[in-house]
């Protein structure tokens, strides 16, 4: 199957938004996919391919953010949700062949588990703290997913901390390094679960719609499918840059 690559460049782009973040899961047989969150090697080869003939470099968050604010122009946020085991063997190897790197967002009360929370299933298995390890080593950042994928808004407190403080605690002895990242399970949050996360010591929040929040702590993303070829990435990236245009956040011609 040929990659869709008739997109303009870059630099045709609208100026001044907030950075394009790209939010996937599972990468595998997305035969079986009831809520459009998988996948395949192929087709993210596809999406990669299309993004690097246009100049962009798939990065994670943290390093997403250090090169904006140092004024670095072309890239793009890859972040991969729940922390499928299917990353190391199917995903790893097509961002390395691209050059690119992510952030891989895990479940600490979940090693090894499996996506129990998603009642159609197809159940799919979570990474190992073992396989979480050797993630890192590859060279992704790994940040947090919450402790075990709850709505985080209709949390008590303690719950709420648990999720945020906790998990952060637990990746930081799995990995040896407390997380810069939180990400929030369904793409769900309010100003409480925010300022939660402010308060546990990361220094980002990734929503998918942050609604009325703004800042740091309430970074959007898009998501994408298997069926996201070079036109509906295309489409996807304008309907981001006017949704969550930013004066004085970016450059003319800034992917990043």
């Amino acid at each position: 199957m040929t990659a869709d690559t008739s997109a303009p460049p870059a630099r045709t782009l609208p100026p001044r938004s907030r950075p394009w973040i790209l939010t996937y899961h599972s990468v595998s047989d997305p035969t079986e996919d009831p809520y459009g969150i998988t996948v395949s090697a192929g087709r993210l080869d596809e999406q990669l391919t299309w993004l690097r003939r246009r100049g962009l470099t798939g990065v994670g968050i943290a390093a997403l953010l250090r090169a904006r604010a140092a004024g670095k122009q072309g890239l793009v946020g890859l972040t991969f949700d729940d922390g499928y085991a299917d990353f190391l063997d199917e995903a790893l190897p097509v961002l390395r062949a691209h050059g690119c790197t992510a952030t891989v967002f895990v479940l600490p009360g979940r090693p090894g588990g499996s996506n129990a929370w998603d009642p159609l299933g197809p159940r799919r298995p979570l990474l190992t703290e073992e396989e979480v390890r050797t993630v890192a080593a590859a060279g992704m950042e790994v940040g947090s997913h919450g402790m075990l994928h709850r709505d985080l808004t209709a949390l008590s407190d303690e719950e709420l901390r648990e999720e945020t403080h906790g998990s952060r605690e637990e990746l930081r002895r799995v990995t040896g390094q407390a997380p810069s990242g939180f990400c929030y399970p369904y793409g769900t949050a309010d100003r409480r679960v925010a300022e939660s996360v402010r308060d546990a010591g990361y220094a980002y929040g990734c929503a998918l719609s942050p609604g009325s929040l703004s800042g740091p702590f309430a970074l959007p993303r898009t998501h994408v499918s298997h069926a996201d070829r070079g036109a509906r990435l295309l489409a996807k990236e304008l309907r981001h840059r006017l949704r969550h245009r930013s004066p004085g956040a970016g450059r003319p011609g800034d992917a990043g």
